[in-house]
């Protein structure tokens, strides 16, 4: 490298086109006095010695009396560190670039696919605390710490929060106080299982497990899409957890974020003379409306066809609801036939009952 070049190279690593044409100079001279210098570099001489004491204070070069004031260039210690530090700022912002071209803007694509684990588990915590009504998540006991922060502050904001924690093996369950304060409720399973985030119907990560061949991952910012992604975290994943946490509640009001888990846990209560009131918050399904209505429960149903069936693998779950003045039917994720669409079931108040059952404790949630 020429002298040119090794001067351009010092002002790209930050010392201005004077001082890095005085310290090169200095490098082929050793030891010079200032008009010496000044001669050397092309530099003004009235200029070179504001130019000197700069290096100086950087501990690029040292000063001293010799008959007259002289100049020499430090051990290359200093400048070498100097340059090192900017190699590794160079090189960090090179992988940013990288990860910030491969993560891209969901707020214009419906679906990606991405290289990075990081970028999916970044979009994950992203998606979380933007969270406003639930989070399913599929993790390792890693990825749980990776979310901990923005799962708790989901969770504490009133989000519906479910976790399953997937182990190498049964002897790794999860302990309760490593689950409590961050979720409404968790399971584990002691498999490898894909990381799946699900958020608010809407948004959805993917990756296969740490020691699957394919590590790409997908990200998801449309219903429909979310809907799949959903449903494999359900019937797939979640269905087959363990309990370790449920945070029960037997005192009104108790809510609800899907009509599926509603009626397998208050099923009791709807087979009974019990009164069950309800608030329904969601979606006009003919005008795509917000829209809340509130009533007592006339009729549940879980049904494929003509059959009755399971909420977690009916077709349809369905609601109606007397509000005094009109029936509605309500149904929940994907509703299409219904009049709402719930994201939220609220039940406010359970009349002609004596007692009535502990709701959520050992359930699933099961939209």
């Amino acid at each position: 490298m020429d002298a040119d070049s090794l001067t351009e190279t010092l002002e790209n690593a930050g010392l201005s086109p004077y001082q890095a044409a005085v310290y090169v100079a200095l490098l082929d001279l050793r030891t010079a006095t200032a008009t010496e210098i000044a001669n050397e570099s092309d530099i003004p001489t009235p200029r070179v010695y504001d130019v000197i004491d700069a290096l100086a204070e950087r501990g690029y070069v040292e000063k001293y009396e010799q008959g007259t004031i002289k100049v020499r260039a430090h051990s290359p210690g200093k400048v070498l560190e100097d340059l090192e530090n900017r190699i590794d700022q160079l090189e960090s912002a090179t992988a940013e670039i990288e990860d910030r071209w491969e993560q891209p803007p969901l707020e214009k694509s419906t679906a990606s696919i991405v290289k990075q684990f990081q970028t999916v588990i970044d979009r994950a915590r992203l998606f979380i605390e933007q969270a406003e009504t639930r989070v399913y998540v599929s993790v390792t006991a890693e990825q749980l710490e990776m979310l901990r922060d923005p799962l708790k502050r989901a969770h504490e904001r009133g989000v519906a929060v479910y976790i399953l924690v997937n182990t190498e093996s049964s002897e790794d369950r999860p302990t309760v106080d490593s689950i409590a304060g961050i979720c409404r409720e968790a399971r584990y399973r002691g498999l490898p299982a894909p990381f799946v985030a699900s958020v608010d119907r809407q948004s959805a990560c993917f990756s296969h497990h740490p020691d699957a061949v394919n590590q790409t991952g997908v990200l998801v910012n449309d219903e429909e899409y979310t809907f799949v992604f959903h449903w494999f975290f359900m019937t797939c994943l979640w269905e087959h957890g363990t309990p370790i946490h449920s945070e029960g509640q037997d005192t009104l009001p108790i809510e609800y974020v899907d009509i599926r888990q509603l009626v397998r846990e208050a099923r009791p209560l709807f087979e009974s003379e019990a009164t069950v009131t309800v608030r329904v918050e969601g979606t006009d399904v003919s005008t795509g409306e917000p829209r809340t209505i509130a009533g007592t429960v006339e009729e549940v149903r879980s049904h494929v066809g003509d059959r009755e069936s399971d909420t977690q693998v009916a077709g349809q779950v369905l609601m109606v609801v007397d509000t005094g003045t009109d029936r509605i039917s309500v149904g929940g994720w994907n509703a299409v036939v219904e009049d709402v669409e719930a994201t939220r079931i609220v039940i406010t108040d359970v009349a002609d009952v004596d007692e009535y059952p502990s709701l959520r404790a050992g359930t699933e949630p099961a939209e």
